[in-house]
């Protein structure tokens, strides 16, 4: 065996291989569609798992189960502090199935085992560890109210925040098992239930997440896992009139349609959308870190990230030295499995994401863009794609304006602050954006120009529980992290009492 392949444990080899049926009340259940979907292993193209494919009456069998455990009191009549330490028992047995659970993800979504590791366990774990302790924070507020009648009345009034209910989390291909968690625990510290939603195309991290939950302690129908297609159950799922909060994220134009279901319910909704992300990088930069900035911003899980910087904006005085240095980097990198410890490119998730990011590349060149590196497909097994730099497109190309998801970078010069801030504003998106400068007075000039819901300076990408997270404009409604994360699976009561 090549050593540069990291063997896959026999525990994983043996949930890949279960049947997998939908978690409903802490159990396996056949969907009652009796239909499956196949998973494929990016890096060959081959199919490795079958997980069922739910329908309409599925999602009805899923969402009553977390209604009943809502209903019932069994999490959320529980103490905060008792919530907490079973949440924190959860980041425990993540913590004891990390390895499994990276090696997982890797194979079903092909992303490099060092994210996996990483990121999608490692950073999941300090999430769940920090939104634990949010269960036992909430509260709400006393008013000093001035109600006028009856006459000589005096009013005690107070607010408090109590579980919104039922949460669907509905959950894309890029980072399956972190994101599944950005839903789930926050949603769970707050008291609610949950129905997770995973991709088609990544299911399952999330049914094993389900299973780890119930043995952490998380009682039987408080989570619960929906596999089956988007245009279906997906659909199903967003029009239920049980499902009191639905948190998505995903693309704009699948997240608009998941608006409007919830709307005509008056369901509560949030939505991480996509972004067109810039990168400015001013006239005084140092070029290596630069370099190294676009190539971890860009191509971090192979530009399957919202936030992934796409756009570079770089001063005409710099421009040369950074698309010639990322062009050497680009065309120096290793394509290979994400379990090949020395591959520095991935597998894309599937397929139909490796023809949509050639159709991207291709509309980009015929459009009068020109490609540095990369520019395609690789010749290889799966669904890769060469790590692409590209120069000379116009500010309203297809490429600058479009979303790519992939290991796709189009750098643009200017002459200006004014300019560049025009141009990166210049986006029907706005998720994030990085400023890279030695200047600290034109950065505090410049950040608050940017509309963009994060903002990084001489950085791009990283991100922290504490740190709200969301996009302006067609990037989404709401922010996930922090404080607002819990109170968002809340409704805010008013009591007011007379003596």
């Amino acid at each position: 065996m090549d050593q540069n392949l990291v063997a896959v444990l026999p525990q994983v080899t043996a949930f890949v291989q279960k049947e997998h049926g939908l978690l409903i009340d802490g159990r396996s259940v056949t969907a009652l569609s009796g239909q499956r979907s196949e998973v494929r292993n990016p890096a060959t193209g081959q199919v490795i798992a079958s997980v069922a494919d739910g329908n309409e009456q599925d999602v009805d069998a899923v969402v009553q189960s977390a209604h009943r455990a809502f209903r019932s009191g069994v999490w959320s009549g529980l103490r905060p502090a008792d919530r907490e330490r079973i949440l924190l028992k959860l980041a425990d047995v993540l913590e004891a199935h990390a390895e499994e659970l990276a090696q997982l993800e890797t194979l079903n979504q092909g992303k490099s085992i060092h994210i996996s590791r990483a990121i999608e366990v490692g950073a999941a774990i300090e999430f769940v560890r920090y939104m634990a302790g949010w269960a036992t924070k909430l509260g709400g507020e006393t008013m000093d109210v001035s109600i006028p009648v009856p006459p000589g009345t005096r009013y005690t009034a107070y607010t408090r925040r109590e579980p919104i209910g039922v949460v669907a989390g509905i959950v894309p291909w890029n980072f399956p098992l972190m994101i599944a968690i950005w839903k789930m625990v926050p949603a769970l510290a707050a008291g609610c239930t949950v129905v997770l939603k995973p991709s088609t195309e990544t299911p399952l991290t999330a049914l094993r997440l389900g299973e780890l939950a119930l043995e952490a302690g998380i009682p039987p129908g408080v989570v619960n896992v929906l596999t089956g297609r988007g245009s279906r159950a997906g659909q199903a799922l967003a029009a239920h009139p049980l499902v009191s909060k639905i948190s998505f994220t995903g693309s704009t134009e699948i997240g608009k349609t998941v608006g409007h279901a919830a709307i005509d319910n008056m369901t509560r909704f949030s939505l991480e959308l996509g972004g067109k992300n810039p990168m400015i990088m001013l006239g005084d930069i140092d070029v290596d870190k630069a370099i190294q900035g676009a190539l971890m911003g860009g191509f971090l899980n192979q530009g399957q990230v919202c936030a992934a910087a796409s756009r570079l904006y770089i001063h005409r005085s710099k421009f040369n030295q950074v698309v010639e240095g990322l062009a050497a980097v680009a065309n120096s990198m290793t394509l290979g499995s994400g379990l090949d410890l020395n591959a520095q490119v991935n597998p894309l998730v599937s397929a139909r994401q490796q023809q949509s990011v050639c159709r991207l590349i291709e509309a980009g060149r015929s459009e009068g863009a020109s490609i540095l590196a990369g520019g395609g497909a690789a010749d290889l097994p799966g669904y890769f794609v060469k790590p692409t730099i590209m120069i000379n497109a116009a500010q309203h190309s297809t490429i600058v304006q479009e979303e790519v998801f992939g290991p796709v970078l189009v750098a643009l010069p200017f002459d200006s602050i004014e300019e560049a801030v025009a141009m990166a504003n210049d986006s029907r998106y706005g998720l994030a954006a990085s400023l890279w400068t030695n200047d600290l007075s034109a950065a505090m000039h410049i950040v608050p120009q940017i509309q963009a819901g994060t903002v990084w300076v001489n950085s791009h990408i990283p991100l922290d529980p504490s740190l709200p997270f969301g996009g302006f404009k067609q990037s989404g409604i709401g922010r996930e992290f922090g404080r607002g994360a819990v109170e968002n699976f809340t409704e805010t009561k008013s009591v007011c009492i007379a003596y």
